[in-house]
């Protein structure tokens, strides 16, 4: 059973399905076919997964990186950093690395950080030239 389910999920990958179908596709006809199987224990499970109070926390952190964004907090890190390591080769690279970081001490969460900094920073690193795999890599 478990290699028909395997070589199903290597076939639907191959026809080009999203990851999510394919794995899901083999998933669903497992518990199909497995009398076994309780469903209402499936059920609880995906509902524990989610049903933390740390996920509450998520969009709390977008808030306050929108709040800062709005306040100008962001562009001076970005700024103040770009002070200290300006002048350095691929400085902007370590500026954007350090803003992340001084970013991340204030917010808690890397989710605030992409969303406060990052496109401050991606546009800085275009403007200076660099390449947008470096830039989006860095960021």
């Amino acid at each position: 059973m478990i290699i028909v389910m395997t070589l199903l999920l290597f076939v639907l990958l191959a026809l080009g399905l999203p990851v999510a179908v394919a794995v899901g596709i083999p998933s669903f006809m497992y518990v199909l076919n497995n009398p076994g199987f309780v469903n209402f224990v499936a059920i609880q499970r995906m509902i524990a997964g989610i049903n933390t109070y740390s996920l509450l926390a998520v969009p709390f952190f977008i808030l306050a990186a929108n709040l800062m964004n709005s306040g100008g907090i962001t562009t001076r890190i970005f700024d103040s950093c770009r002070i200290g390591m300006g002048r350095v080769k691929g400085g902007l690279a370590y500026v954007n690395i350090i803003a992340s970081v001084i970013f991340a001490g204030m917010s808690g969460a890397a989710i605030a950080d992409a969303g406060g900094l990052g496109s401050i920073e991606i546009k800085a690193m275009r403007e200076a030239g660099y390449d947008d795999r470096m830039t989006i890599g860095v960021t």
